[in-house]
């Protein structure tokens, strides 16, 4: 990943606060607040805020089956805890990338254990994770409960949502399958079943548009 300056120092910090921990004592800070499935927002020595992207998974985006339960699950295990930082890296949005730990718990193994999160597979070195999900994969856990095709990584669904953003044809979607904006993985798809398919229940508030969580 390409790193910018200030996210160079970000970088650097956390990398010197370890450095000068004593042996064995965590390094890390209090987490105040879970963004979404693999992020928070931690508060570090002095009263100072950092955001932390966890390493090595991927959680799935607002709209996507499970992205609230991931982000819940989150929260149970970090918000409000002390967590321990292994940083990683510093990525596009100035967020460090770091394996966290909550005493012995691993958390994104935990994530992954649970179903509820993909192994990165582009950014992933440790084999154990992708161990991790073959075992939740085959016991259907999680994400890996709901049918194939709904069973969509989060890179691919943010590509597909930039690429109908900038005008490309729309993925190809049947009516019958859904009925809720729960189930929904994109406004484009929610459109697709007010308007091609009558599920006028989409558009509860009558405005024209459906799933306002989605379509705003």
């Amino acid at each position: 990943m390409r790193t910018r300056p200030n996210a160079l120092l970000l970088l650097g910090f956390v990398i010197a606060l370890a450095a000068a921990a004593p042996e064995g004592a965590p390094t890390g800070g209090r987490v105040n607040h879970v963004a979404d499935g693999d992020s928070f927002v931690l508060e570090i020595a002095g009263g100072s805020e950092m955001r932390v992207r966890l390493g090595e998974i991927d959680a799935p985006e607002r709209g996507q089956p499970f992205a609230s339960r991931a982000r819940s699950a989150l929260a149970g295990l970090v918000e409000g805890k002390t967590v321990r930082l292994v940083p990683q890296d510093v990525d596009r949005y100035d967020r460090l990338v770091a394996r966290v730990y909550v005493g012995d718990v691993d958390v994104s193994a935990e994530l992954v254990s649970r179903g509820l999160v993909w192994v990165y597979a582009k950014y992933a070195k440790d084999e154990h994770l992708f161990a991790l999900e073959l075992e939740a994969r085959a016991a259907r856990r999680g994400l890996w409960s709901l049918p194939e095709s709904e069973r969509v990584p989060p890179w691919r669904w943010r590509h597909a949502e930039s690429r109908e953003g900038a005008g490309d044809e729309p993925r190809a979607f049947t009516c019958g399958a859904k009925t809720y904006c729960r189930e929904m993985t994109s406004c484009a798809e929610a459109r697709f079943y007010l308007e091609t398919c009558g599920l006028t229940r989409l558009d509860g508030d009558g405005d024209g548009k459906p799933c306002s969580g989605l379509c705003r």
